[in-house]
């Protein structure tokens, strides 16, 4: 999901660093998702202001706060029966 470098620059960011540290310096990156894009910035707004000790705190902080543009079907669960009701049910087949 961290395409365009994204992944990288955080990798390379000096840790320790800031939730504000992180959106000024790379907050202009753009990360794409199934359903469209978002930047670094718009993802990390979502977060309370935090201190990320090393890039893998970074990099789950912004995999947590992707907004459903990152969910393939909203709703679907390939394990779970779907709920009655939901507009993602198939059809209903007689036979």
């Amino acid at each position: 999901m961290l395409l365009n470098g994204t992944g990288e620059v955080i990798d390379d960011y000096e840790y320790p660093a800031t939730t504000e540290e992180l959106i000024a310096e790379h907050g202009d990156r753009t990360l794409e998702l199934p359903n469209g894009t978002e930047t670094v910035e718009e993802v990390l707004e979502r977060l309370e202001s935090e201190t990320f000790d090393n890039p893998e705190d970074a990099r789950f902080a912004v995999y947590s706060a992707v907004s459903d543009k990152a969910v393939g079907r909203v709703g679907y669960s390939d394990r779970d029966p779907t709920p009655l009701g939901s507009p993602y049910s198939p059809d209903a087949v007689s036979f």
